[in-house]
C-alpha cells in the first residue's frame, strides 16, 4: 500500500531517487510563507511509487524549517466516510497544549471537526499567520464530498495566508469531481503537479537492493517496473521463498489492500492471478466458482464484482477492452505466494479445466497442470512433454522447468527408467538454451555414469552417445577443454563403437575442443578419415559438418588453399539443405561464416550468417546465435557499416550474457570493444574500457576466445597514451615477441599493431624486426588484407625512416588490396595514411585524392575514428590547388556558413540569419578551419572565393 496507515517497516525505507521532488516541494513552502505562488501540491503515481514517502519526507523537512505540520489521510473508499474525513485526521495531529497556546488554529480545527461550511473553514485558513501551515493530505482519491469541496475552494479561491496544501493521490481512483476541480486549478496556475516516474536499475539497486545476491538487482527492477514498493516487496519475497515470512514486510504491506475485499472480490482477484493473461470474465467465472453455499453466482453479480476491482484499480482491463489483468505485473506472483497450497492448486486446478474446456493450447495449460500437480498421471505428463515440446525455442527455460515437473512425479521404478533417461536427456538440452549450463552439464553427467537410477549406464547406446555430445559441448562452452576431450575420447574408444553418423559427430565435436583450445592439428588426422567416410556414405549433413570443421582448422593455420576448398564444398552442400535439415547442425554455419570472413570472402560469410541467423531464432540455438551474431559483426564493420556491426555485437553480448561462460561473453565483449573503437572518435574512453572489461571476463583461460578477447584490448588501447601497455598485451596473449601463439592467418595484423606499438615508443629496429615479419608471414596466405596489414606496417616504418614516397606506395598498395576484397574500412585506412606521405613527397594533387576519398568511405561507413584520423591529417593545400576541392568536404550547412562568413558577416550575423545560437556557428566555422586548413575568417573568405562560389551561391544550393 502507498499510505500512511501502512507504514511499518515501508515507510522507514529510505526516500530513493526522490530529491528533485523534494526540492520542487521545498521551493514552493518558501513561496507559500510570502503568500504567493500555487496554494497545492498534486502528487501522483502508481500505487507503491513512493508518494506516501515522499510526502513523509517533505513533512519532516518542513517542520525543521519551522512550519506547522499536520498529517492526513483519506478514507480507503472513495466517497465515503465522514465530513472532512483527512482535514480532521490531520487536525489530530494537534494536542490540547496546541490548541491552548494557538486559538486561531483550534478554532480552525473546531470548524473542520464540527464539520462547519466550506466558507469558514476557508476564511479560517486565510487568517493563518506566519511561519505558516503546510496540511499533508495523504490517499486523497478516497476523499469525501465535502472534502472535495473544500479542496475545490481553495484551488479558485487561493488564501493569501502562508498556507501550503499537499495532497497524494492514484490518478484512476481519484473521483471526477475532484480530478475536474484539480484539472481547472492546473490551467488557473494555483496548483503545482508533481507525477512521480518509475525509478531507475541505478537507484534501485543503490537504495533498495542492500543485502541482495549478485545479479538479482537487474531482474528485480525489469519485474518491479522501478517501482520502489514492489521492487522492495519482491526483493523479500526473493530473500524468503519457501518460508512462512514470505507474506510478511513490503509483501504484507502490498496485500493489505486486499483485507477490506468480500470473498468474492478475492476469489476474483485471486483467479485473475492465476489466469494471467488470459483472464477473461467468462474464465473468471469459471474459476472462481460457486458460492460456498452451493449455487453458481449469477452473472450480473459476477459483471458487478469485476466492475468494482475496476474501480478500486486492482484490475485493469486489457488493450482490448475484453481481458483483465491485475495493475501490476509483480501482483500474480505475490499474491499466489501468500496463498495457502491448498487454495493455490485448487485454483490451478480449475484454470486447466477450464481452459481445456475453452480449447486453449497446451503450452498455456502447462503452467496450471504443474501448479495443480500431485500425484504421477500419465495423461497430465504427456501434456506437458508435449507443452516442453512446443515452446522449448522460444523459452527453454520454461520448457525445462515443465520436464523437471514430470520427473519430480515419475516414479522410480524399472519400467519408467527408459522414459526417465530420453526426459533427462531432454531437460538438459533445455537448461543449456536457457543458459544454465552449468545445470545442465551435471545433469548429464549423472546421467552418462549412472543413468537415471544411478546404477547403471545408460540401457541406450545411442542415448548415452547423445548425452556425451551435449555433455562435451557444455564443458566445453564453459572452457573445460580437458574434461570434454575425456568424455569424446572415450566414447570414441568404446566397444562397440558408436555407429557412423554419431561417431561423425563425436568427431567434430572433438575437433571443435581441440579447435577452440588452439591444437587443431593434433586431430586433423582423425577428421580427414572421418570425412572420406561421411563421403563414401552419401550423408551430406555430415559431410558438411566435417567440411565446415576442417576449413575453420586449416584457416586458421593458414593453410589458406585447403580451407577454401573445404569451404567451396561445404558451402555447396550447404546451401542445398533446406532449414528443416540444417536446424540440427546450427554450428555448420557458424564455423563456415567465420572461414569464409577469415577468408576475405565476405559476400559469402553475410550470406551464410545472415541465413543463420534467421534460423538460429526461428529453432531456438542461442549458442550459434550468439557466435553467428558475432560473425556477422565482424563482416559488417570490416565492409564498412559499422553502424549495423555495433547492433549485432551488442545482440551478440546480450546473448551471450544469458548463456554465461566466461570466454564467449569475453569474446563477445571484446568484439563489441573492437566495432566500438571505430564508432566513437579518437581518444573516446568507452572502447578501452569495454575492451578492459572483456579481457578480464576471460580470466586465465587460454583458448582461442580468451586470446582473441586479449589481443582485441590490445587495439583498443590508445597507443600514443601507453604504447608499452599495448605490447604487453600483444606479448602476453602471443606467447613472444613473435607472437607466434596468436591465429597464423590473423598474425599480420596483429605484428601490424606490434610495429606501430614500437615506433610509438621510439624503438625503430624493433618496429622494421615486427613489420619484416609481418611480411613474411602475410605472403604465403594469399589473403589481401593480411598482405595490407603487413604492408602498412611495412609503410609505417618508411615513413619513420624519412621515405615518404616509399611509405606511400606501400600504403596506396594497402589500400588497393582492401578495395579489392571488399574491406572497405581497410582501404579507407590506407588511403588516409597514405595521403600526408604523398603530399611530403611532392604529389599534392594525389594526397588530397587519397584523402577525400579515404574520408569519404569513413564518412559512408560510419567509421568516426577514421573520420576523426582523416580531419586531423588532412594534407596541407598546395599552391595550385583551387579552393573547391577543399570545400568539398564541408556539410552542407559548413558550407552555407562558410559563405556568410566571406561576405564579411560576423558570428552573431551569421546566426541571426539562419536562426541558431553564436555558440553553434563558432563551432561550424572551428571546424571548417580544421577541415580546409585555414586559420582565419580571411583565409577562409579568400577559399570561398577561388571556389568560384560568388556570394556564396554555389555553397548553398
Amino acid at each position: 500500500m502507498d499510505t500512511i496507515a501502512d507504514q511499518g517497516r515501508v515507510d522507514r525505507a529510505p526516500l530513493v531517487g526522490r530529491n528533485r521532488e523534494l526540492d520542487r516541494l521545498d521551493a514552493l513552502l518558501r513561496t507559500r510563507t510570502c503568500g504567493a505562488g500555487p496554494v497545492t501540491a498534486d502528487v501522483t503515481g502508481e500505487p507503491g511509487i513512493g508518494k506516501t514517502r515522499l510526502l513523509t519526507a517533505f513533512a519532516e523537512r518542513a517542520g525543521r524549517q519551522g512550519a506547522r505540520v499536520l498529517h492526513g489521510r483519506a478514507g480507503a473508499v472513495p466517497g465515503h466516510g465522514a465530513p472532512f474525513q483527512p482535514f480532521v485526521d490531520a487536525f489530530a495531529d494537534l494536542d490540547h497544549l496546541d490548541r491552548v497556546l494557538d486559538p486561531d488554529l483550534a478554532e480552525l480545527a473546531e470548524l473542520v471537526e464540527g464539520a462547519g461550511e466550506v466558507r469558514r473553514i476557508a476564511a479560517a485558513l486565510a487568517q493563518v499567520t506566519a511561519p505558516g501551515l503546510v496540511l499533508v493530505l495523504d490517499d486523497l482519491h478516497g476523499a469525501d464530498p465535502a472534502s472535495v469541496a473544500l479542496v475545490d475552494h481553495l484551488l479558485r479561491h487561493p488564501p493569501r495566508s502562508p498556507v501550503l496544501l499537499v495532497l497524494a493521490r492514484r490518478e484512476r481512483q481519484t473521483p471526477p469531481a475532484l480530478a475536474s476541480a484539480l484539472a481547472r486549478a492546473d490551467d488557473a496556475g494555483t496548483l503545482e503537479r508533481l507525477t512521480l516516474a518509475p525509478l531507475t536499475a541505478e537507484a534501485c539497486a543503490e537504495g533498495l537492493g542492500a543485502g541482495l545476491p549478485p545479479g538479482l538487482a537487474p531482474s528485480l527492477h525489469a519485474a518491479s517496473l522501478g517501482n520502489p514498493l514492489y521492487y522492495r516487496a519482491l526483493a523479500h519475497a526473493a530473500r524468503t521463498r519457501g518460508t512462512e515470512t514470505a507474506a510478511t514486510g513490503p509483501v504484507a504491506a502490498l496485500l493489505t489492500e486486499l483485507a477490506p475485499l468480500d470473498r468474492a472480490q478475492r476469489s476474483a482477484v485471486e483467479a485473475t492471478a492465476v489466469l494471467g493473461p488470459r483472464a477473461t470474465p467468462e474464465l473468471l467465472a469459471t474459476v472462481t466458482g460457486p458460492d460456498e453455499d452451493g449455487p453458481a453466482r449469477p452473472w450480473a453479480a459476477q459483471e458487478h464484482v469485476l466492475r468494482n476491482l475496476v474501480r478500486r484499480d486492482l484490475l485493469r482491463y486489457g488493450p482490448d477492452g475484453r481481458g483483465l489483468a491485475l495493475r501490476h505485473p509483480a501482483l500474480p506472483g505475490l499474491i499466489l505466494g501468500a496463498l495457502d497450497p491448498w487454495r493455490r492448486r485448487e485454483l490451478h486446478r480449475r484454470a486447466a479445466t477450464a481452459l481445456a474446456a475453452a480449447g486453449a493450447p497446451v503450452t498455456e495449460r502447462a503452467p496450471h497442470l504443474v501448479g495443480a500437480a500431485t500425484a504421477w498421471d500419465p495423461a497430465t505428463a504427456a501434456e506437458l512433454i508435449e507443452a516442453a515440446e512446443r515452446i522449448g525455442a522460444a523459452d527453454p527455460a520454461r520448457a525445462a522447468d515443465w520436464l523437471g515437473a514430470v520427473l519430480d512425479l515419475l516414479p522410480d521404478a524399472p519400467e519408467h527408467h527408459a522414459t526417465a533417461r530420453e526426459l533427462t536427456l531432454r531437460r538438459a538440452r533445455a537448461l543449456g538454451s536457457a543458459g544454465r549450463v552449468a545445470e545442465s552439464r551435471d545433469l548429464l553427467h549423472r546421467l552418462i555414469d549412472g543413468g537415471h537410477d544411478g546404477t547403471a549406464e545408460p540401457e541406450d547406446p545411442e542415448l548415452r552417445t547423445s548425452a556425451v555430445l551435449l555433455c562435451a559441448f557444455m564443458e566445453r562452452h564453459l572452457g573445460r577443454y580437458p574434461e570434454a576431450d575425456g568424455l569424446l575420447r572415450r566414447e570414441l574408444e568404446r566397444s562397440p563403437g558408436p555407429r557412423p553418423d554419431l561417431r561423425t559427430r563425436l568427431v567434430v565435436e572433438w575437433g571443435c575442443r581441440a579447435l577452440f583450445a588452439a591444437r587443431y592439428p593434433q586431430v586433423r588426422h582423425v577428421v580427414a578419415e572421418d570425412l572420406e567416410g561421411a563421403r563414401r556414405r552419401r550423408d551430406d549433413t555430415g559431410t558438411a559438418e566435417v567440411l565446415t570443421l576442417a576449413a575453420l582448422g586449416e584457416v586458421y593455420e593458414g593453410d589458406t588453399a585447403a580451407a577454401r576448398a573445404h569451404a567451396t564444398e561445404a558451402a555447396a552442400l550447404t546451401d542445398v539443405l533446406t532449414d528443416g535439415r540444417l536446424a540440427a547442425h546450427a554450428e555448420s554455419l557458424v564455423r563456415l561464416g567465420w572461414t569464409e570472413a577469415f577468408l576475405e570472402r565476405y559476400g559469402a560469410a553475410e550470406r551464410h550468417t545472415t541465413r543463420g541467423i534467421a534460423m538460429a531464432r526461428r529453432t531456438g540455438r542461442p549458442f550459434a546465435l550468439s557466435q553467428l551474431l558475432l560473425c556477422s559483426a565482424y563482416v559488417h564493420l570490416l565492409t564498412g557499416r559499422v553502424g549495423t556491426a555495433l547492433d549485432r555485437a551488442d545482440e551478440a553480448l546480450a546473448v551471450a550474457r544469458t548463456l554465461g561462460g566466461a570466454e564467449l561473453i569475453g569474446f563477445s565483449g571484446a568484439m563489441r570493444a573492437t566495432v566500438l573503437l571505430h564508432a566513437r572518435p579518437l581518444g573516446d574512453p568507452e572502447a578501452p574500457a569495454a575492451a578492459a572489461e572483456a579481457a578480464a571476463a576471460v580470466g586465465t583461460a587460454e583458448g582461442w576466445w580468451a586470446t582473441q578477447a586479449r589481443c582485441m584490448l590490445a587495439h583498443a588501447l590508445p597507443l600514443d597514451q601507453d604504447p608499452h601497455r599495448v605490447r604487453e598485451a600483444l606479448v602476453r596473449a602471443g606467447g613472444d615477441r613473435d607472437l607466434s601463439r596468436l591465429q597464423p592467418s590473423l598474425r599480420p595484423g596483429y605484428l601490424e599493431l606490434l610495429t606501430s606499438a614500437a615506433l610509438a615508443a621510439g624503438d625503430l629496429p624493433e618496429a622494421e624486426r615486427a613489420a619484416r615479419l609481418a611480411l613474411a608471414r602475410a605472403e604465403p596466405l594469399g589473403l589481401s588484407v593480411q598482405r595490407g596489414a603487413a604492408r602498412r606496417a611495412w609503410g609505417s616504418v618508411l615513413a619513420r625512416q624519412g621515405e615518404p614516397a616509399a611509405a606511400a606506395r606501400e600504403f596506396m598498395e594497402a589500400a588497393r588490396g582492401g578495395a579489392r576484397s571488399g574491406a572497405v574500412l581497410r582501404e579507407a585506412h590506407g588511403l588516409l595514411l597514405a595521403a600526408p606521405q604523398l603530399q611530403a613527397s611532392g604529389e599534392g594533387a594525389r594526397a588530397a585524392a587519397a584523402w577525400r576519398r579515404g574520408r569519404r568511405l569513413a564518412v559512408d561507413a560510419g567509421a568516426v575514428l577514421l573520420v576523426d584520423l582523416a580531419d586531423r591529417t588532412r594534407p596541407a593545400p598546395t599552391d595550385d590547388e583551387g579552393g573547391g576541392g577543399r570545400l568539398a568536404v564541408l556539410t552542407p550547412r559548413e558550407r552555407e556558413i562558410s559563405a556568410l562568413v566571406a561576405e564579411g558577416l560576423t558570428n552573431q550575423a551569421v546566426a541571426d540569419r539562419l536562426c541558431l545560437s553564436p555558440r553553434t556557428v563558432e563551432s561550424h566555422v572551428a571546424r571548417v578551419y580544421r577541415k580546409t586548413g585555414v586559420e582565419t575568417r580571411a583565409g577562409l573568405a579568400s577559399l570561398v572565393v577561388r571556389s568560384g562560389a560568388a556570394g556564396g551561391q554555389s555553397l548553398r544550393g
